[in-house]
């Protein structure tokens, strides 16, 4: 089936692995928005319900209905879990988690009217693979993939699909100082770019993908296996 018109909304998605989906989806013919907390098309803080749907009636005014839903917001607190504060580990869950629940939640409003969405939320290699030092990232993205599979079931005979990817060790400004450090950890030798794991979202939101839901599909270099 072929999408309705509507929107694509990519969170974070003026930097980075965000920034790289919303050009490679773009580039597929989708009109995407951006939402950042600074930057993008439209401003909003995923952690915070009431801002998201500010943003959402912002987007709805301004673009239109969003059928397509790429949740990528995310941020880092990291320490060891005996001295880490309860600010930074509910600063991490607020947005790495609730965060997406805030934007699925709005954005399905529209799906359900038009019977038809595509909802992709980038958790991480850490979800299924213990990573000293963030705890509550770790959570987070590992809540994100139960999350994932629970609006698939809830969804799934609506049109709608919801899938996860699990990016490992990727380029970006965020882990351009460890990625060296990093890389003899992955079996492929190398870390991944950021279109590598925008080439999964643009997979899984199109018509190739539509009996796939509920499902994570890594972009890590063999890092999880």
């Amino acid at each position: 089936m072929s999408a309705p018109d509507g929107v694509t909304l990519v969170t974070g998605g003026n930097r980075g692995i965000g920034a790289a989906i919303a050009e490679r989806l773009r580039d597929g013919g989708h009109t995407v928005v951006t939402l950042g907390r600074s930057g993008g098309d439209v401003q909003a803080d995923v952690s915070d319900a009431e801002s998201v749907k500010r943003a959402f009636d912002e987007v709805h005014e301004r673009f239109g209905k969003v059928l397509v839903l790429v949740n990528n917001a995310g941020l880092t607190r990291d320490g060891l879990a005996i001295r880490m504060s309860a600010e930074d580990w509910q600063s991490v869950v607020d947005t790495n988690l609730s965060g997406a629940f805030h934007c699925t939640r709005r954005a399905l409003d529209d799906m359900l009217k038009a019977r038809y969405g595509r909802i992709v939320n980038i958790s991480s290699v850490v979800a299924e693979r213990a990573n000293p030092g963030q705890a509550n990232y770790v959570a987070a993205k590992a809540g994100l993939l139960g999350f994932t599979r629970t609006v698939a079931r809830e969804m799934g005979r609506k049109g709608i699909t919801c899938n996860a990817i699990t990016p490992g060790v990727i380029e970006t400004d965020m882990t351009h100082d460890v990625a060296d450090g990093l890389k003899a950890m992955v079996p492929a030798g190398r870390v991944g770019r950021p279109e590598e794991v925008a080439a999964a979202v643009a997979f899984l939101v199109g018509d190739d993908a539509a009996y796939i839901n509920g499902a994570t599909l890594s972009v890590d270099g063999g890092l999880g296996a």
